[in-house]
């Protein structure tokens, strides 16, 4: 029953996020298509066979069986209906086709356009409610870097100091694992290791790996000391307290909480630990739980690292909103030309609707509705270039065939316009099916 609910769950907040994006998608087309006086037909949420609606004017408004999706049916185009039977008759000056090629192009770009304005106001409307909050990296100490982790192969060691990302020293942490760095063509940090500086290149070779794991993070620069004990455990039995710092384990030295976690994890019953309270040093002899644990917690973050607190007006946290959906569209880009360019495996990082659905159901369970939104706002850039690409049947294959009319003077013709975007249908239900049964394989497999 539990994994049920858990798949209503996932189902119910990934047509919510997807309801959105095509809604304000589909939005701009209509809007651009009325305001150039062009009649639209209908504005579809979901795709046929059509389930319920109402008419208004000249316009449909449905709801369409086929959620993945939506349209807008413009008089005198020909789109995914691929309905040739209007070009028998003279252009009428409502229709798509009589109205000047700068006028189409905008109706076509329309959809893109505003998936990109909402993607802008969710993370301006974030940043205007939530603020930010940014580690200052000059607070960060040294890392640890555990044997054979993914950090250790990339080149990273135990005591290096973080200091800069790609030939720039940065300010705050969150600078050093932003979405538009991971995706960058060469990705090499800067560290201060023994007293000299050096760089850690990241292979591409590893780079699938990044994305499924992660790299860094600040659990990686915890010092060993505790922030609380749980009532009733092992710790507690023994006598440890919060503040308690842990010095070594089974005669190991221990600096940082990962390393202390790392020991305890390969630990079975018995565990000698040292402790320092406050300057004295103690000796325990504690026995884990049934589940290998002994009921202490890491440090507060909050508490070890100078955090900085950003508080933006509206029109400030607008201009956040820009730059953040820039950022987004600079690192989505460049991951797909990784993906392109072979750098990264095509099957480990293409996600279609089963992983979409995952990720946005992982990201509001972390996050709330803030996780939600966040999302929300990647996805519908995701969404957006998406539909800018050359294919047929997508924003940008209508986009090809208006430049092509614009420079030769010409329209393509309406047998070529078929031919392609009926390939082009093909291509994205073939694609649509790739990563389907690419996103089970990863998960059932």
């Amino acid at each position: 029953m539990e994994w049920i609910l858990g798949l209503l769950s996932t189902l119910a907040i990934f047509a919510a996020a997807l309801l959105i994006l095509v809604f304000f998608h589909e939005l701009g087309h209509f809007l651009a298509a009325k305001f150039f006086g062009m009649r639209v037909e209908r504005f579809s949420l979901g795709f046929p066979p059509r389930i319920f609606g109402f008419k208004k004017g000249e316009t449909d408004y449905c709801i369409g069986a086929t959620p993945l999706g939506g349209y807008v049916k413009i008089s005198g185009m020909i789109d995914e209906s691929m309905d040739t039977e209007h070009l028998d008759e003279e252009p009428k000056p409502w229709e798509f086709r009589s109205k000047p090629v700068w006028q189409r192009i905008v109706v076509i770009t329309a959809g893109v356009i505003f998936n990109m304005i909402l993607a802008a106001i969710i993370y301006g409307g974030l940043a205007f409610s939530n603020g930010e909050t940014k580690v200052q990296l000059d607070s960060v100490n040294e890392i640890y870097v555990a044997e054979g982790s993914l950090a250790s192969q990339v080149g990273f060691q135990t005591g290096d100091r973080l200091v800069g990302v790609n030939g720039e020293r940065v300010s705050y942490f969150n600078d050093l694992i932003a979405p538009e760095v991971m995706t960058s063509s060469t990705l090499q940090y800067i560290v201060e290791r023994d007293g000299r500086e050096a760089t850690v290149t990241v292979a591409d070779s590893l780079l699938d790996d990044i994305g499924q794991q992660g790299l860094i993070s600040l659990a990686n620069a915890l010092p060993s000391k505790i922030s609380n004990v749980q009532s009733g455990s092992p710790a507690e039995k023994a006598g440890l307290k919060a503040g308690d710092e842990i010095t070594s384990i089974n005669s190991q030295p221990v600096d940082y909480w990962v390393q202390a976690v790392e020991l305890i994890s390969s630990t079975e019953d018995s565990i000698s630990l040292t402790i320092n309270r406050q300057g004295e040093e103690l000796s325990y002899e504690l026995t884990t739980d049934a589940n290998n644990k002994l009921g202490i917690y890491a440090p507060n973050p909050d508490s070890l690292f100078a955090i900085e607190r950003f508080e933006y007006g509206f029109f400030e946290s607008m201009g956040v909103g820009v730059e953040r959906s820039n950022a987004t569209v600079v690192g989505i880009v460049q991951g797909f030309s990784k993906m392109f360019s072979g750098d990264i495996a095509v099957r480990e990082s293409l996600g279609g609707p089963v992983a979409i659905a995952n990720i946005t159901k992982e990201a509001t369970d972390r996050g709330g509705w803030v996780g939600f939104w966040n999302i929300t706002a990647f996805l519908s850039v995701t969404l957006a270039i998406m539909n800018i690409l050359p294919i047929p049947v997508l924003d940008g294959g209508h986009l090809m065939f208006l430049i092509y009319e614009g420079i030769t003077r010409r329209e393509p013709s309406p047998k070529v316009r078929m031919w392609l975007q009926q390939i082009g249908f093909l291509l994205i239900i073939a694609l649509f099916i790739f990563v389907t049964f690419n996103d089970i394989i990863r998960q059932f497999g």
